[in-house]
């Protein structure tokens, strides 16, 4: 990616799809938090699937080394150490 020179958006991502359930279950596993989610069952559901598409980065050569959850975790001790 230090070479890369276009003007073309190419996602950075895993390549594998998360559901919000299973991004809020990462997250509360990252926090440390022993509550439970509660799902408001009366709102809209969104997007259902947000699957970012890597192919580009892909035919560059790159892949991934950090999993999300372990991506979601390393930021939030990033968080942790220098929030102000």
């Amino acid at each position: 990616m230090n070479t890369y020179d276009s003007p073309e958006i190419i996602n950075i991502g895993t390549g594998k799809d998360a559901s919000v359930a299973e991004f809020a279950e990462m997250g509360k596993k990252a926090v440390g938090y022993e509550g439970k989610i509660v799902w408001d069952p009366e709102k809209p559901d969104g997007t259902l699937r947000k699957l970012l598409d890597v192919s580009k980065l892909h035919a560059l050569g790159w892949r991934h080394k950090t999993e999300l959850s372990e991506g979601i975790k390393i930021t939030y001790e990033w968080f942790l150490k220098n929030k102000t």
